[in-house]
């Protein structure tokens, strides 16, 4: 059973930086598409990024250009790198790894940006 574990939320201020974490265990995911997601309260769970296994990344249209995902592979996971941050970005960012038909997903991390 693969397990992600997210880290690195916090507050921060609008205009600041942030990098959050997901380490992965229980299987190899080099091969796994992994993903960031984004939710607020009342609403539903969206795409911040994407990466597959062989590369090829995927944002959001509110998030190119200011975050950047990438792989980690001393954690077995992935980070996003967020620059710019705004306080619409205020969320729980939760880790996602999917593979054929089997998809898991994090507790969360939540992320504030001060105005």
């Amino acid at each position: 059973q693969v397990q992600l574990v997210e880290s690195g939320g916090g507050v921060v201020p609008a205009g600041g930086s942030l990098t959050l974490s997901c380490a992965g265990s229980g299987d190899i995911l080099n091969s796994y598409t992994m993903g960031w997601f984004r939710r607020t309260p009342g609403n539903e769970r969206e795409l911040v990024a994407t990466i597959t296994g062989s590369g090829t990344i995927n944002y959001s249209d509110s998030t190119k250009g200011r975050f950047t995902i990438s792989r980690d592979n001393v954690k077995n996971g992935i980070r996003l790198q967020m620059s710019r941050l705004k306080p619409e970005d205020t969320a729980e960012y939760i880790c996602n790894g999917r593979f054929a038909t089997y998809s898991f997903w994090g507790q969360g991390t939540q992320v504030t940006v001060s105005s």
